[in-house]
């Protein structure tokens, strides 16, 4: 430009000069200038088939739906005509041949040996060095092939014939329509006007249907800060070290259990996947690994793999959970969601690990190997292995290596040569989920108040009041206040229908809510509603409208339960919590005994984990020695049985000097205000 602008001075033809800013294209690979021209190219006309494109893909089921019936419709709608030709080397062949003398004068070759035929060679390579070089001379005419190629999305749209080779090495069609449509595909979101697109627009045209029934379309993996993942900017972590720290099962598990398979865009993060380590992959991991333990302890083997047959209930509970797990996940695999197929999966883990096992540890425990005991181990092998099948196809690593150990004699070799578990509804117990279901809310809202007022868990407390208007609800929970009591470590557990007897309820207007409806008058409205009885509440919190009178005539309005927050003042000595129809009271007041057990709780606690650091077996037998104050030894020797029996020991001292030397100890440590040290003996050392 500098130079024609010198010249044009110097010729005095130079009329003005400026410098004007604009964006411009530039090749994103070779950051150079790009520059668009016209040029000739190939259509396939699609305009006159708006209506049979959305005939065709009406009947495609779309995860997500919003994609096939939102923006791939919108798309089909707007279909202009598909440029189909590209200007380059590489490439299929466009198999048209031009007369020289006439443009408008076609031959289009349909297959090699057409094209043998009509140019009396021998085709042995299609491509375009190849091809361009044979000549076409019919009826006294000269046909060249046109110089363009095909456009990738045309082969890409061409894979369910071509990967047949159909109809050339597949010319059964019959046979090929036996396997066509696909029962499902899927892409990135990027696909609606690509390959979804081009399989649409070839199908409609050879066959007049989509080539596929389902579409699972996934989003983009995007990097931790929302930009897209770049090799030059090396902004994503090594996946090869991710699989060897985490393994490929949590990668795996990540992803699918992210917004990723729904269309949405997964900003991948490394602490997700750890995430996903910790909290499913090892938990279910040790829950094997517990089974294994005490199996080898007790020399037990069963050869075969048992279905459950229990009484007991935590066993039916687990098996009624595991035909559920496998009834949600068929549903969500058949509707191919694959996030809402995990879901369920992770939930059961946790119902696993952090209820089942710990709730049954002491069945385990028990040194007589009694019928309950091997219910208990046949229970948690077969839940395993089961959930090996469940979870082989989204964690293939860990399900494979633990059903080999677990498999009965009978079994296929491999998890995946299982067959997929199908739901037993059979040996569901609905009733059974929904009582225990109850029990794990109470249990979580009492841990919730323990945690608040800071009660330590193994303090144990007077009693739990459990709190539910609902009908039945009484009836339904009462078998599970053993369990609550337990899971909350009081002694006693009450049931009650009105919670006005523990706490005292008092009602405040929800103003996000109310405030839309009656706008001036939301200040009347919410003093009439600071003064409502405790009957009127009670109406609300059953579900029911209340009628409010304000000020002045006419001025009546319905107060419906979402229009009001129920607030609870708790009454002296209780701790309350509550969660929708479920409210939950502790009874904080401690006595002497209670106190006494909360030390000898804790001391076995401590030494449950001195054990452990010091790599003793869980069957080894030991001697207790414990050193502290006057008032701690007593609260133990008051719960001596109970600190022998949990801690496997068969002697158990406790005095105000030091215990001597054993095989593991610890220094001073606080017992609840006590200052205490404790040394242990391994039986028979």
């Amino acid at each position: 430009d500098k130079d024609i602008i010198k010249r044009l001075k110097a010729e005095g033809k130079l009329v003005h000069q400026a410098t004007i800013t604009h964006s411009y294209p530039f090749c994103e690979r070779t950051d150079t200038p790009l520059i668009y021209r016209a040029i000739p190219a190939w259509y396939i006309r699609v305009e006159d088939l708006h209506e049979r494109f959305a005939k065709n893909n009406a009947p495609v089921a779309w995860m997500p739906e919003y994609v096939g019936e939102k923006r791939f419709e919108n798309w089909l709608e707007g279909a202009r005509d598909w440029n189909v030709s590209r200007n380059r080397f590489w490439g299929s062949c466009i198999p048209i041949w031009v007369n020289d003398e006439d443009e408008n004068d076609l031959i289009c070759v349909g297959s090699v040996a057409e094209l043998e035929a009509l140019s009396g060679e021998k085709v042995t390579d299609l491509h375009k060095h190849f091809v361009d070089k044979i000549v076409i001379r019919r009826d006294g005419k000269t046909y060249h092939r046109t110089p363009e190629v095909l456009d990738c999305w045309f082969e890409s749209g061409s894979m369910p014939y071509a990967q047949v080779h159909y109809p050339f090495a597949f010319p059964d069609k019959d046979a090929f329509l036996k396997r066509f449509p696909a029962d499902f595909i899927a892409e990135g979101l990027d696909q609606t006007r690509g390959w979804f697109y081009s399989l649409m627009v070839l199908g409609t045209l050879l066959f007049d249907k989509s080539p596929y029934r389902h579409v699972v379309v996934n989003g983009l993996v995007l990097a931790e800060d929302g930009k897209k993942m770049s090799k030059h900017l090396k902004n994503y972590p090594d996946p090869m070290e991710l699989v060897s720290s985490c393994g490929a099962d949590a990668v795996r598990l990540y992803m699918i259990n992210s917004a990723v398979v729904r269309a949405e865009n997964l900003r991948f993060s490394e602490s997700g996947v750890r995430q996903i380590l910790r909290d499913l992959l090892i938990p279910w991991w040790n829950a094997y690994s517990f089974f294994v333990t005490y199996a080898n302890v007790d020399g037990w083997h069963e050869e075969r793999l048992e279905t459950p047959d229990s009484p007991n209930e935590l066993d039916r509970w687990i098996v009624s959970s595991l035909e559920t797990l496998v009834a949600d996940v068929t549903a969500a695999m058949d509707r191919y969601d694959l996030q809402k197929s995990v879901r369920p999966f992770v939930a059961f883990v946790e119902n696993l690990t952090n209820w089942y096992i710990r709730r049954s540890r002491r069945r385990f425990w028990k040194s007589e190997d009694d019928a309950d005991k091997r219910h208990a181990y046949r229970t948690l092998r077969y839940v395993l292995v089961q959930l090996c099948k469940i979870a082989a196809p989204f964690t293939p690593f860990i399900a494979e290596e633990i059903y080999r150990n677990l498999r009965g004699a009978d079994m296929p070799e491999s998890v995946h040569l299982c067959a997929f578990p199908e739901p037993n509804a059979a040996a569901r117990d609905v009733a059974l989920e929904s009582r225990m279901a109850a029990a794990q809310r109470a249990v979580a809202l009492g841990h919730n108040l323990r945690k608040q007022r800071n009660l330590k868990v193994r303090q144990p407390l007077a009693r739990a009041v459990v709190v539910c208007a609902a009908p039945g609800f009484e009836e339904s929970l009462a078998p599970m206040a053993p369990v609550i009591a337990e899971e909350l470590n009081v002694k006693a557990v009450e049931f009650a229908s009105d919670e006005s007897r523990f706490v005292t309820l008092s009602a405040k207007a929800n103003f996000k809510v109310l405030g839309k409806k009656l706008g001036p008058r939301m200040k009347a409205a919410a003093a009439a509603i600071a003064a409502l009885p405790a009957a009127d509440i009670a109406r609300l919190q059953a579900g029911e409208g209340v009628f409010l009178h304000l000020d002045g005539p006419g001025e009546e309005i319905t107060l419906l339960p979402e229009d009001v927050l129920v607030q609870r003042t708790e009454n002296a000595g209780l701790t309350v919590a509550n969660d929708g129809d479920l409210t939950v009271a502790l009874d904080t007041a401690l006595t002497p005994d209670l106190v006494a057990e909360g030390i000898a709780r804790e001391l076995v606690s401590h030494v449950q984990t001195l054990r452990k650091e010091s790599g003793f077996d869980v069957s080894d037998r030991i001697r207790l020695s414990v050193e502290t104050d006057a008032e701690a030894a007593a609260a133990i020797s008051s719960n001596a049985d109970f600190v022998k029996g949990e801690v496997l020991a068969i002697e158990l001292a406790v005095s105000n000097s030091a215990g001597g030397a054993g095989d593991a100890a610890t220094g001073p440590f606080d017992l609840n205000g006590h200052q205490a040290s404790v040394s242990v003996s391994r039986v028979g050392w």
